[in-house]
């Protein structure tokens, strides 16, 4: 079962045996408790429940066993009774968190023994079902044909079937040279086949209206030929190269789209070769992205499927991820990012997300958001990428408000609520999301190395904010390149919005229309600290000024809360009180305030990141973190 109590006391943990009925079963169960926190009376108690009735009391493996690490067993006798036309039925085996002053609220289950006792010197079980028997040959029927006629008629239809095959051969192969001659054939024009893409039915996204016009708009997305992508990108020139990723390499490219002189700057992202997973986010990505037009999404220009390759074309994005400028190795080279600048980036992204769960009639859940799939252009606008594992939500209204699927994402990203229940919902992407604001805020990765002398072990970016948050200690983690930048109002919300991503429970969490509005209000802070700040370093000038600002910096926790009663902010709901600490007033004002230092702060307190370790969060792909 999970770490949390609540949600252990919503369920049982269950076996199901299947056994012959009208026998009684010897059953033995094995406990042994191991976890060095449970060693007192009541730590790990809970009901046995076999074949759907309660064993009698609560069984209590401490007390019962004598202590932690003392192996014990129970066993029982059960008797399951036959049922008509059944034969076999299931033997549950079930336990259920004792609700009584247990401090764990959890079960635990080593091992099980069943044994079929027998009847009257017996263990029979019921006779399996006959096999149906085969139909007799009707003695109306005509006697056969002649062997000469029959013959005829034999070598008749394997001449028929020969003609057959050899014309589907080569209706195929006339079919794939010509297509693969049409350079410039669109998905909306009605030119390019379906059947060219490496499933036979494409979305319909090309299907015309009633008076004939293209559902899609004028030239949405178009088809290359594999000699204008090798063209674009050197033959795949290994120099061309800009990213990698699960899906395959990334290629910068030149596209002459107009026959003219001027060429266009792409991004080109090829599949590897062979991989069914590539082939399935293939498909997705150009259903999804023919489909969807929207600023903070990124732009699909065309696809290319020529001799089993299968390459898609983006907008060209000049400044890379939103990872390559927090603490990626490409940071050497690429300037760090202002906060103001931070801010309109998370709300792009916001915005973007946004869109994909409320701007269609189906909510879109994209199911890998992190800081490699947030990509910036020349203007540092924020664009979403990478629809390979989207999958399409319920209706607005549904019944169900989930999509049971298999568990998929990036490490360190991926939701412990949807890993656990394999339920996938749009606060989904809120709880990765979250781990993006917290990245930006601290130009951390999701998972980290530990220091010390277990290397193996990861800290993981969501327990150690959940610390800072309880402990007060979010200014301690702040990216050092950020010092003296954020107002701590602005700080305070930002963090409250973060931490809200990542409440344990996925009802809980904010929607996305709902964290946009919580950014945009932390800008507002940030903008409205950094204009008082101007006015009262400019307003009486001398020592008036100097006063003002220093009555600015004791006053902050009762500017905070005063904004905080006005401006609302009900909808972020986290499981404690966001504190910035006792000393963030003097260190995150945007004047000349002292920087408390994070080796500082953490003489004087106790903390350390190995007290974080074995952080209960579920990660997926742990080998290689680049992977799907």
């Amino acid at each position: 079962m999970s770490n949390i109590s609540e949600l252990n006391l919503q369920y049982n943990l269950t076996w199901s045996f299947p056994v012959d009925p009208s026998f009684t079963y010897f059953v033995r169960l094995h406990f042994c408790e191991i976890q060095p926190p449970v060693n007192a009376r009541d730590n790990r108690a809970f009901w046995i429940y076999i074949a759907n009735r309660t064993t009698g009391s609560y069984t209590d493996v401490i007390q019962e066993a004598g202590g932690n690490g003392f192996p014990m067993f129970k066993d029982y006798l059960v008797r399951i009774e036959a049922e008509e036309e059944k034969k076999q039925l299931p033997l549950f085996v079930a336990l259920r968190p004792f609700q009584e002053n247990s401090a764990f609220y959890n079960s635990i289950l080593n091992g099980a023994e069943i044994y079929k006792l027998s009847r009257s010197g017996s263990l029979a079980g019921p006779n399996p079902d006959r096999p149906p028997n085969p139909s007799s040959p009707d003695p109306s029927s005509s006697p056969s044909t002649s062997s000469p006629t029959r013959l005829i008629l034999i070598v008749a239809g394997g001449v028929v079937l020969g003609l057959a095959v050899v014309s589907l051969l080569l209706f195929f192969v006339f079919r794939r040279k010509r297509n693969s001659k049409s350079s410039s054939s669109y998905i909306d024009g009605g030119s390019a086949s379906k059947s060219m893409l490496p499933y036979s039915s494409f979305p319909s996204t090309n299907e015309t209206s009633k008076d004939g016009s293209s559902n899609l708009p004028s030239e949405l997305c178009r088809r290359f030929s594999l000699s204008e992508i090798k063209s674009a990108t050197g033959f795949f020139d290994d120099n061309f190269i800009i990213g990698v990723g699960g899906f395959g390499d990334v290629y910068k490219g030149l596209i002459n789209f107009n026959g003219g002189g001027g060429a266009t700057t792409v991004a080109i992202k090829r599949l590897k070769q062979g991989s069914q997973q590539g082939a399935n986010e293939f498909r997705t990505e150009i259903e999804m992205l023919s489909q969807l037009r929207h600023r903070h999404l990124v732009s699909l220009i065309g696809y290319c499927y020529d001799d089993e390759e299968m390459i898609l074309v983006y907008d060209y994005m000049s400044h890379g991820t939103l990872r390559d400028h927090l603490y990626s190795k490409s940071q050497q080279i690429s300037p760090s990012i202002p906060w103001k600048q931070r801010l309109e980036i998370c709300i792009g992204a916001a915005h973007g997300l946004h869109y994909l769960h409320s701007g269609a009639s189906n909510t879109i859940i994209h199911r890998d958001v992190k800081t490699t799939n947030i990509l910036l252009d020349e203007n540092w606008v924020a664009k979403v990428s990478d629809f390979g594992l989207s999958k399409i939500g319920p209706a607005a209204g549904a019944a169900n408000a989930h999509v049971s699927t298999v568990v998929k994402g990036s490490f360190g990203y991926l939701d412990p609520e949807y890993y656990r229940l394999q339920r996938l919902t749009e606060k989904s992407d809120v709880y990765s999301f979250g781990i993006v604001l917290w990245e930006v805020l601290t130009a951390r990765p999701p998972v980290n190395r530990a220091g010390g002398n277990d290397k193996r072990k990861m800290v993981s970016l969501a327990e150690l904010a959940r610390q800072c948050c309880k402990k007060g200690r979010v200014a301690e983690i702040v990216d050092r390149d950020l010092d003296g930048e954020i107002a701590p109002e602005c700080l305070k919300k930002f963090a409250e919005v973060a931490m809200s991503c990542l409440v344990e429970k996925g009802v809980d969490r904010p929607s996305m229309g709902d964290v946009v509005w919580g950014l945009e209000f932390a800008k507002e802070l940030q903008c409205g600290s950094e204009e008082r700040v101007k006015l009262l370093a400019s307003g009486g000038g001398g020592e008036g000024g100097g006063d003002g600002i220093e009555e600015m910096r004791g006053g902050d926790s009762s500017s905070m809360q005063g904004r905080k009663s006005s401006g609302g902010s009900s909808m972020f709901t986290t499981n404690s009180e966001i504190d910035l600490g006792s000393g963030v007033n003097g260190m995150m004002v945007i004047t000349s305030g002292t920087m408390t230092s994070v080796e500082e702060s953490s003489t004087n307190h106790e903390y350390s990141e190995d007290s974080l370790l074995g952080s209960n969060l579920v990660f997926s792909e742990i080998l290689d973190p680049k992977a799907r």
